[in-house]
């Protein structure tokens, strides 16, 4: 399966200030696929060292050196390979096992910069390492999500589509919409990204095996819990972690520390939720008071904050409900229609580089006053403009809470995500949920010159927001 990662990987290559890089992600969002195929296909050999396989020589080699010329002798000794600068690929795989390497990290970079070194590991390995001196300045960072949208399709067979819907973007013209780009987007809301199950829905369409993967790594996450916290600790974070879809079966989806159960205290659960956030597998998106001010993450309120998932397939199948649900047979649709829509675009966001979202309530700017009922799912910023995000999971828009929001602070452009067609009038896009691959080439149009968004003006009689 093709991943857009692939393409920072090739650069972090051809850099002259290549540092030894750390790719991280939560448990089975591929990483090891990833290194393993871009060193195939950009080295003449590959080095690879899994951490979690008991191996004295790995070892004694870091318990006495972090010399990379000795690193480098022994290795090319114990797998027989010759290892030439810039054309040998050395992976250490599950560095959380062997957080010694980390401390080698730093010599790679100071006296051996010409070698190309990546480990993998974990977020939550990495986050909970103890006794290791972190390499700081001293190595480059990347992180892994699931697939996204864009990156399903391409599994399904359906990159051409896409290919042609993204020229058609960048030629100003409306893109014609292809029967197969709007049910893929219903399937990737049932099987979601984790690797392991878009693979076996693009070769057998079985949603049941899926259903079994997807429970699978819920069990093996389940598992982990047990193994970086004590018994009390892993007994909360399995309380939070089971509590997110009820956190999203309620009308506001803002974390309450009820629904975990009557007695919960925040001061009780913030360890579980910091794991389950280190360990990738839960996002927290806060409160922001202002949204005309820069940076957001000045203005938020950590401590009132909506908890989302690491993938739409993993919280479909936490909530133990059926891809019915999704796939718009279902009367649950109408409960939970909202919280998928909201999960699948923060995935998709998150995975295009959007590194933090927030979200607005009306008041919430002033202390002294009650919040209103509007809010805005996500506020954004990209190349110094804020940009509100509204998600409607069908095609009833008319909602007040972005039009309270956009005549507080009148930003440049406001998007709303939904089963609308694509549409742009008076500084509102209406961006289809299954063209959400296209929210950066929109950005990129609107921060140049917003009146070229007109060319995507329908003059249909789209509700306006």
């Amino acid at each position: 399966m093709e991943r857009k990662l692939l393409k920072k990987l090739k650069k972090w290559q051809a850099s002259p200030e290549r540092k030894p890089l750390i790719l991280e992600g939560a448990r089975q969002v591929g990483k090891t696929y990833l290194l393993k195929k871009f060193g195939e296909k950009n080295f003449d050999n590959v080095i690879y060292v899994n951490l979690e396989r008991p191996d004295s020589d790995i070892d004694t080699l870091f318990a006495t050196t972090f010399e990379p010329k000795k690193i480098v002798e022994t290795l090319s000794l114990k797998y027989n390979v010759k290892i030439v600068p810039e054309r040998t690929l050395i992976i250490f795989d599950e560095i959380q096992e062997k957080p010694a390497i980390m401390t080698a990290l730093k010599y790679f970079a100071e006296e051996a910069p010409e070698y190309s070194v990546v480990v993998a590991g974990s977020l939550l390995g990495v986050a909970f390492m103890k006794g290791v001196s972190f390499p700081v300045g001293k190595v480059d960072r990347m992180r892994l999500y699931p697939l996204d949208f864009e990156e399903f399709c391409w599994a399904m067979g359906l990159k051409n589509q896409l290919e042609a819907v993204r020229k058609s973007i960048h030629q100003k013209e409306m893109p014609l919409l292809g029967a197969d780009i709007r049910d893929a987007f219903q399937q990737y809301l049932a099987v979601g990204g984790m690797p392991a199950a878009v693979f076996n829905w693009a070769i057998n369409r079985d949603i049941e095996a899926v259903d079994r993967i997807l429970k699978n790594i819920l069990a093996d996450y389940r598992d982990d819990f047990g193994k970086h916290a004590t018994a009390t600790e892993a007994e909360k974070i399995m309380r939070v972690w089971s509590s997110v879809p009820i956190q999203f079966a309620k009308e506001n989806h803002k974390f309450i520390y009820k629904a975990i159960r009557d007695s919960a205290r925040g001061r009780d659960y913030e360890f579980a939720l910091g794991w389950l956030k280190s360990a990738g597998l839960t996002y927290g998106v806060s409160l922001v008071a202002r949204g005309d001010r820069l940076p957001l993450k000045a203005y938020s309120d950590m401590k009132d904050f909506k908890l989302y998932m690491l993938d739409v397939g993993l919280m479909r199948a936490l909530a133990g409900l059926p891809s019915s649900v999704v796939v718009g047979e279902d009367d649950i649709w109408s409960q939970f229609g909202g919280a998928f829509a909201e999960q699948y675009v923060l995935q998709q966001l998150l995975a295009n580089g959007m590194e933090e979202a927030y979200y607005w309530t009306g008041g919430a700017d002033n202390e002294s006053a009650p919040k209103a009922r509007s809010e805005v799912d996500f506020i954004v910023s990209s190349k110094e403009k804020i940009i509100p995000i509204e998600v409607k999971s069908g095609t009833n828009v008319k909602a007040k809470s972005l039009k309270v929001y956009r005549k507080k602070y009148e930003p440049s452009l406001s998007v709303r995500f939904s089963l609308l067609g694509l549409d742009y009038n008076e500084g509102l896009l209406n961006l289809p949920l299954f063209y959400s691959f296209l929210f950066e080439e929109f950005l990129m149009i609107g921060a140049k010159n917003t009146e070229e968004l007109m060319s995507f003006h329908t003059k249909s009689s789209q509700p306006k927001t």
